[in-house]
């Protein structure tokens, strides 16, 4: 009886042993790892281990004399564990005699210690089953093993390679040296911006997004994300608080599938509506195939109320075909419910690095140039778009072409109800001149389908100086713009920043002294502070723009710098100036922001006295409908004040994924000189509370 219970538990304890063996590869990311066998690729460990242990055996066991004796034939199992220290303890050994038990005991515990397995980057304890077959058999090697494999087996591999496929799955750690891009948001990248700003680094800041293969150079993200970790060990802890929902990788190819949301309550104080809300739901998709290909791509179902004043700009730059408006920086927004909007978008890239000196991306979304909060270059404050974008990396040089279609959706652009296409092509050249010092040269121009144009390969030529070409068409074929911009690097805490756009550069009317109607220039000044008066990450910036009226505008109906009634620069158009102060706060997962803007705008005086002349602030408007062509001054028109306060607190949920939640207060004032049917003087006071996956900038501070 007693002999039949240990054959049962005998039994018992076989399946339970083979059974995490086969679960080994998804309960645990790695094998424990024999010295000899830390240089091996991953897919070899598991092959190595078994191979190590089998010439050890094979080395040290010796079988006893009696036995050898009687010429005995057959096998015995030993059940063993190797811990979370990596030493190998017999659990238990059957077989015929006494002696060979006692054996195998002595031969396992002269076994070395092993790096252990490890299961969610813990180590912890691997439950073996070993069989030995007496006589001893030599073991050959790991080339023999996996040839005999390729021969003998090749039949049972294809027969269980579909659960292969699905099961051998391990921690990915391959997002942070993809070609990816980093989604730019304010908050996300003041983590790492002093990184990226340190005296005597060669790393390109003017123009984001960046790659995760440019910025891992600077900050490591995978082990910043450690620091952070809940360290759970359940599933929906770890999901929630440190993983993305769904994390794949074999050798050459890895994808993350995650349930993305945007979920806001609020209430705008000065508000009859009784609440704000915005309800976003959406998946996001990325991965890579090869070190050299990545993708990523994110779906929105969204619908929304915002303040009355952001409704009110959504439904001022409505687009023809009757939807009530566009939500700034998103799309087109359907009725909702009357009073509200719904807006889905999709955006998404490929991503392609030949060599370590080029990138190329194909994408429909957002890029912006400059070291500020604003950009007088290139802004993400407008919808998302198409484009194609060609980086080229090398020596202190990082040169960015990107060409893209952008959409007029006015009622005098329409026809046969589709919108009118335009597209733009510009370049960015940014150049490390010293360790301290980076310039950057940037060039732009926008043309349409007049004289059936279509898209003009001329503006493929990545070389080319595009103001040339505008002459070589026809001045009147398209809309160039020039710019400038500048970084100092102070010290490692403090670096200045400037930016100047040219839209007419003609110098007689630029210098020429009489407030010309072409003297269409803008300017940024601006300064970042990290780590501010000792307090660790608390960065502060300070900025200044300035931009003369008619900047980005032109006297053809599609030839703006505009995209889906939006400007491509500055939301605020042109004709102003304004003062920024922002503060970023972190300390592990908590983060603060506090922001203050002071403004003043030269608007439009729509009271039907006027003409509706435009004063120079909508770069929409036609720029020959002026008052004249001197004495064109900034501000003017209707003089406006704008204050706008903004603070923000949260906690950062999920590091994999960002997802936040959060705390929003925002004050609004808004000053017109003259009330008009569309201007009035107002104040807004909106308190928002969300949850939210942080993918994108989303400017409300117009």
């Amino acid at each position: 009886m007693k002999k039949k219970v240990v054959i049962i538990l005998l039994l018992v304890l076989n399946v339970v042993v083979l059974q995490a063996q086969e679960a080994l590869d998804t309960k645990y990311d790695k094998y424990p790892v024999f010295p000899e066998c830390e240089n091996q690729e991953y897919a070899n460990l598991k092959s190595c281990f078994n191979l190590t242990l089998q010439n050890l055996v094979y080395q040290n066991f010796k079988i006893p004399d009696v036995i050898a004796k009687d010429n005995y034939t057959g096998d015995l199992v030993v059940l063993f564990e190797v811990d979370a220290t990596g030493t190998f303890k017999v659990l238990y050994v059957d077989a015929v005699y006494e002696e060979l038990k006692e054996e195998a005991k002595r031969v396992f515990g002269t076994f070395p210690k092993v790096i252990p397995a490890t299961q969610n980057g813990k180590k912890t304890y691997v439950q073996f089953s070993f069989p030995l077959a007496i006589p001893l058999v030599e073991p050959g090697s790991i080339q023999e093993k996996k040839d005999a494999d390729l021969t003998e087996n090749k039949l049972e591999k294809a027969a269980t390679e579909y659960e292969e496929i699905k099961t051998e799955t391990f921690q990915y750690n391959k997002e942070f040296i993809s070609q990816l891009t980093i989604p730019f948001t304010c908050q996300s990248y003041n983590r790492f911006d002093s990184n990226m700003n340190l005296v005597g680094n060669n790393a390109h800041t003017g123009h984001k997004p960046y790659l995760y293969s440019e910025a891992t150079k600077y900050y490591n993200f995978e082990e910043k994300n450690k620091e952070l970790s809940k360290n759970k060990s359940g599933w929906w802890g770890r999901k929630f608080w440190d993983e993305h929902l769904v994390a794949f990788q074999k050798d050459k190819y890895w994808f993350t599938v995650d349930v993305v949301a945007d979920l806001q309550l609020g209430k705008d104080l000065d508000s009859e509506l009784s609440y704000t809300y915005n309800n976003t739901r959406a998946v996001n998709i990325q991965g890579g195939l090869g070190k050299k290909l990545n993708f990523w791509t994110t779906i929105y179902e969204s619908q929304g109320r915002f303040a009355d004043y952001v409704n009110a700009y959504a439904v001022s730059i409505r687009p023809d075909g009757g939807n009530p408006g566009i939500v700034p920086g998103r799309g087109i927004g359907k009725d909702f419910n009357g009073d509200a909007f719904d807006y889905p978008i999709a955006e998404g890239y490929l991503s392609y690095s030949p060599d370590e000196f080029f990138n190329i991306q194909l994408g429909h979304g957002k890029n912006f140039i400059g070291d500020g909060y604003r950009s007088l270059l290139l802004s993400d404050v407008a919808s998302p778009h198409p484009y194609l974008k060609l980086n080229t990396t090398f020596w202190k040089i990082k040169y960015t072409n990107t060409w893209t279609s952008l959409r007029d959706v006015r009622p005098e652009a329409t026809i046969n109800g589709a919108f009118a296409t335009k597209f733009m092509a510009n370049h960015y050249l940014s150049w490390n001149a010293t360790k301290r010092l980076n310039l950057g040269f940037f060039e732009s121009v926008l043309w349409d389908r007049s004289n059936d144009r279509g898209f003009d390969f001329n503006y493929l030529n990545p070389i080319i100086f595009y103001r040339a070409i505008e002459f070589s068409t026809g001045s009147r074929a398209g809309n160039a713009l020039i710019g400038l911009s500048g970084k100092y690097k102070i010290n490692d805490k403090v670096n200045v920043y400037t930016q100047l756009i040219i839209d007419e550069f003609s110098t007689s009317d630029i210098f020429g002294g009489n407030n010309s109607w072409k003297n269409k220039l803008g300017y940024q000044l601006g300064a970042k502070y990290y780590n501010a008066f000792g307090v660790d990450k608390l960065n502060l910036q300070f900025e200044y723009n300035q931009v003369r009226p008619y900047t980005y505008s032109h006297d053809e109906l599609l030839l703006n710098y505009s995209h889906n009634n939006q400007p491509m620069a500055h939301l605020w158009g042109a004709n102003f100036r304004e003062v920024i102060g922002i503060a970023h706060y972190q300390k592990k997962r908590w983060f603060g922001m506090a922001k203050l803007i002071y403004g003043q705008r030269g608007l439009d005086i729509d009271d039907g006295v006027s003409d509706n002349i435009n004063y120079g602030s909508n770069v929409l408007f036609d720029n020959d409908n002026r008052p004249s062509d001197n004495g064109i001054v900034l501000l003017q028109g209707n003089k406006t004040n704008v204050l706008i306060a903004d603070l923000q607190v949260g906690y950062l949920v999920n590091p994999a994924t960002n997802l936040k939640v959060f705390a929003n207060l925002t004050y609004r004032r808004f000053e017109p000189s003259i009330a008009t049917n569309t201007l009035s003087e107002s104040n807004t006071t909106w308190i928002n509370f969300g949850f939210r996956t942080d993918l994108f900038n989303w400017y409300f501070d117009f």
